[in-house]
Formats: C-alpha cells, sequence, structure tokens
C-alpha cells in the first residue's frame, strides 16, 4: 500500500505540474470556458469538456470515456458524435483516439436551440448509445459564454482528478443505494464442519494399530484408501486373525464337503436331505467370510476412509492396542461448513426476522455475503445453556472452501425492517479523527470531500443518516488516493486540469 501510495503522489504531482504551466493568466480568458457534459449508460461513463454550442461556430468536443466494468478507458473504437436539434443531426466519425479513451470532435450547429449530444460507438462486436441531454446551441457567443460561466462549478473548493489519474489506478464511482436495512447483529462466529460431511473411521476389532504411513491431520484422502491396518497378533483372545482364517478354513471344508456330496446326490449315492444339509452349511460358511473378508485379511483389519476429504484427527498413535468401535480418525469434506453465532439475549427478538449475514474472513479480511456462499440460515437457539454463556447460538450453513474448519469469524446479522436507508459502500467513507467522510462528484474529474453522519454497517455496506442524497453520485474505489491528491492540490493552489 505504502508503494502504492508514492505512486499516485508521483502522478498527481506530475499532472499538477503540468497543470500549472497551462492554466498561468487563463483566469479571465472566455476561450477558456468549457461546457462539462456527463452521461451514463449501462456500460459506459462519458464526460465531455466543450465549447459553448453557438450557431455557425465550430465547437470542439473533448470526450473521455470510461468501461464501467472496470473504470478503465475505453479501447480503440469507432465513433460517432452527432448533435441532434429539432430532427437535424450534425455528425463527425473519429476511428482513432487522441490518447487512449479520449476522442476530439469538432461539430458546427447551424440551429439555434435545445437539443441532444449522441455518442453511437463501435467497439469490436460491440454498438453502445450514450446520449447527453439537454444541451443548447445559442445564437450568440457573448450570450453562450455568459451561461456556460454560471453553470461553472467552484474548483476552489473541490478536489481535481483527472482521468487520466483515475485510468491509472484503481477507482470506481457509484450512486447510493436506498433500499431495506434492518438492525444489524454484529456478532463472532465459529466455523465449524457440517455434521454429515464429516465421518469418524472407528476399529472392527481388536488388536494392535499398525501406520501404513505417516498420517497427518489435513491430509488429502480418497475413499477406499487405506493407511491403518489392526493386527490381533498376540493376543489370546478376540484376535481378528484367528477368526479369518478359521472363517476362511470353514468356507474351504464347507465347500469341499456340498461339491462332493452335490457330485453323489447326481448319482443317488445321498439323500436330497443331506445335499440341501451340506448346501445350508455352506451357504453359512460363505456368508461369515465374505463378511470378514471385506475388512480383514490373514494380517487383521484393514482401515479404509469411507469419504474424499481431509484428515480432520487422529485418535490414536501407532502400535496403540484398541478395541473394536474405538475411534480411529476423522475425515471431513469442508466444503460444507457451519457457522456458529452467538448473539446477546436482547437481541433475540430480532432473530426470526434474520433475512440474511455478511461473513468477515479473518484471514484476507474480506467481507462475503451469504448468497455469495450459497449459504443460508438453519436454525436459532430457542433456549439458553449454561455453558454457552448465557448467549443465543445462530447457525447458518455455507458451501465454500474460503473459510478454515475451526477458525473464528465476524459476522453481521441482517434483520427485516419497515422501511429504507439509504446506504454507501464501506469502500467509500473515509474517518478522520472520528468523523466520517465521502468524496462526491461535482463532475467525473471533480469532487467534493463532504462530512456525513452514518449509522449501522453490515461489513459491506453502510447507513448514512444525513449529508447525502440518493442522487449525488461517490467515490466507492481509491477514496484514499482521492484524498491524496486533495492534499496535492491544496500545496498547489494553481493545479488543476486543461486538455
Amino acid at each position: 500500500m505504502r508503494h502504492l501510495i508514492l505512486y499516485v503522489l508521483v502522478i498527481i504531482t506530475a499532472f499538477s505540474s503540468c497543470s500549472k504551466k497551462q492554466v498561468e493568466n487563463t483566469e479571465h480568458d472566455h476561450s477558456a470556458v468549457k461546457l462539462k457534459l456527463t452521461a451514463y449508460s449501462d456500460q459506459l461513463e462519458v464526460f465531455a469538456e466543450a465549447d459553448p454550442f453557438v450557431k455557425g461556430e465550430t465547437s470542439t468536443i473533448l470526450a473521455h470515456f470510461t468501461k464501467l466494468s472496470d473504470f478503465k478507458p475505453l479501447g480503440k473504437s469507432t465513433i460517432t458524435a452527432r448533435l441532434a436539434i429539432r430532427n437535424k443531426d450534425i455528425a463527425q466519425t473519429i476511428d482513432n483516439p487522441v490518447r487512449p479513451g479520449i476522442y476530439e470532435f469538432a461539430l458546427q450547429p447551424d440551429e439555434i436551440g435545445e437539443g441532444q449530444l449522441i455518442f453511437d460507438i463501435q467497439s469490436g462486436e460491440e454498438k453502445y448509445t450514450i446520449k447527453i441531454n439537454p444541451v443548447v446551441v445559442y445564437q450568440d457567443e457573448h450570450t453562450a459564454i455568459l451561461i456556460a460561466e454560471k453553470k461553472e462549478i467552484d474548483e476552489l473548493n473541490s478536489i481535481s482528478f483527472t482521468k487520466e489519474q483515475s485510468w491509472k489506478i484503481g477507482f470506481e464511482t457509484t450512486l447510493p443505494s436506498f433500499e431495506s436495512f434492518g438492525k444489524i447483529i454484529k456478532t463472532t462466529a465459529h466455523i465449524i464442519t457440517s455434521q454429515d460431511n464429516e465421518t469418524i473411521i472407528t476399529a472392527k476389532t481388536n488388536g494392535i494399530v499398525k501406520f501404513q504411513q505417516n498420517i497427518l491431520e489435513g491430509e488429502t484422502v480418497k475413499a477406499g484408501e487405506s493407511f491403518i491396518s489392526i493386527s490381533g497378533s498376540g493376543l489370546a483372545s478376540d484376535n481378528a486373525e484367528v477368526r479369518y482364517q478359521e472363517a476362511k478354513n470353514n468356507y474351504e471344508l464347507a465347500k469341499a464337503d456340498y461339491e462332493r456330496k452335490k457330485a453323489l446326490s447326481q448319482n443317488k449315492i445321498i439323500s436330497e436331505k443331506e445335499l440341501e444339509s451340506a448346501k445350508a452349511a455352506y451357504d453359512n460358511a460363505k456368508a461369515i467370510f465374505d463378511n470378514l473378508k471385506i475388512n480383514f485379511s490373514s494380517n487383521g483389519q484393514s482401515v479404509f476412509s469411507t469419504q474424499n476429504g481431509v484428515i480432520k484427527h487422529v485418535y490414536v498413535n501407532n502400535g496403540q492396542h484398541v478395541e473394536a468401535g474405538d475411534a480411529l480418525f476423522s475425515v471431513s469434506d469442508n466444503s460444507k461448513l457451519i457457522v456458529k453465532a452467538e448473539v446477546q439475549q436482547k437481541d433475540y427478538p430480532y432473530l426470526n426476522s434474520i433475512i440474511s449475514a455478511n461473513i468477515k474472513s479473518s484471514m484476507n479480511k474480506k467481507v462475503y455475503g451469504l448468497d455469495e456462499l450459497d449459504g443460508k440460515l438453519i436454525s436459532y437457539g430457542k433456549n439458553i445453556d449454561d455453558n454457552e454463556a448465557y448467549l443465543v447460538p445462530v447457525y447458518f450453513e455455507i458451501n465454500s472452501t474460503l473459510f478454515l474448519p475451526g477458525s473464528f469469524v465476524e459476522v453481521f446479522i441482517k434483520t427485516k425492517t419497515k422501511g429504507n436507508s439509504l446506504l454507501v459502500p464501506n469502500s467509500s467513507l473515509i474517518e478522520e479523527q472520528g468523523d466520517f467522510f465521502v468524496f462526491v462528484q461535482l463532475t467525473p474529474e471533480l469532487f467534493e470531500k463532504r462530512e456525513v453522519k452514518i449509522g449501522v454497517s453490515d461489513g459491506i455496506q453502510t447507513e448514512v443518516l444525513s449529508g447525502l442524497n440518493e442522487s449525488e453520485r461517490i467515490v466507492s474505489k481509491g477514496a484514499i488516493i482521492v484524498k491524496l491528491a486533495a492534499v496535492s492540490n491544496s500545496l498547489d493552489p494553481h493545479a488543476g486540469h486543461v486538455h
């Protein structure tokens, strides 16, 4: 971050120095009066500096085109500028920008009155149209300049931050939203494994544990993979290897007896009843042996993972004696996790109106909405447990590998409300000694630092109680860099932007 700030200061200083040389001795020059025109479509922002429009006079239009997807300059495009007045168009088509994202047009209107400035854009396979209205063409230059001067924004109390500067950094603007925003319950939560995604593998016999390889917590395993065996060698009783060998011998003996009697039966040497008895003995011996054969061999029990996942916990050591039913290790599929939050009793009345939650990762400090994590509310506590320190548990389920089981996170629990609130992104707020400010866009190259009074936050957005209205566009990304530009501008009172 320190390197980024230094880099931006260098850029700001360079632009300020350049601009200073250009703006000297122009304070009373009418030719320097420019219209500042701005418009937005779903895909683009256009900011144009234009000479006031006068019938019969050529007006130069310097238009900056910004992609709203990333707030970077529009790539090479073919753009037609049209001045439409009373169903009559004056147009010019430009194929190449004067600089990336910047196109210069010259239009000479031959009608007076109110109209539209329209840009038709062909960028690769994409076509866009963006309109600026109204624009007015005047009969004489004196009137046009006087009206343009009245519309000029006082730059003394504003912050200059050019499009060329904003294109070089992470920068965005947005309109505040006006939407339902209820009480936010901020608390800490514990990330735990979902019960249906965790399996504890147990011993099926008594014996001594033998590790076939190193078994470490966090190691990835596959279903059917074996890395532990349990041997009964040396045990006087309940020896799995002895039982396996006994079952195998009984099976082979019963099989031989049945096949022998089956041959004798064909020659009518033995009765049908004797054959059926031999068949039953064979089936029983086979069933017992087949059952043991799944998990056992002459070397004892082979222990398999029953699912894909990671080893969450190892309960035994190599060479340890275990009994049937003892836990050996657990395997967890961390794609589904439980977020266990705990709230104070005073917030219990709001729990039946929970609509969502935002979760702040302790690893990357990013805040994720429940929808981003394919999550949902599962339940919340209906009683108080002494062991829970008199807090009420709230459970969310998320399908994500972005969080580490066992870790703790911040949770902003969102509840329903009957009213709407004005909301701004948290990234738009600048805090100074306990007061909060936003940068309000006057033009895409001029901003005003404005104090706002804030309410509650859900970790992503914050409620604004006063100081801003819904129609005012604000800096939502890169606000700290605009703040640095304000400092630079204050050091150089002549700093501005002239193309």
